[in-house]
């Protein structure tokens, strides 16, 4: 995972992200990746998934 923490408390997730982070282009070249899961994966210590993209435009 790019700039992504999760973390639950119970059945409360929390997804923290640095909006200030930039990992460069994405691979259409039309955006800027800022955080990303990556595809899909288990949400700590359950067995839901969870698959995020956070972007903005160039």
């Amino acid at each position: 995972m790019k700039n992504v923490a999760l973390s639950v408390d119970g059945n409360m997730l929390t997804i923290k992200v640095d909006l200030s982070q930039d990992f460069g282009p994405s691979s259409s070249g039309k955006t800027t990746i800022i955080a990303s899961t990556e595809g899909n994966v288990t949400i700590p210590d359950r067995e839901e998934k969870i698959g995020l993209n956070i972007y903005k435009k160039k």
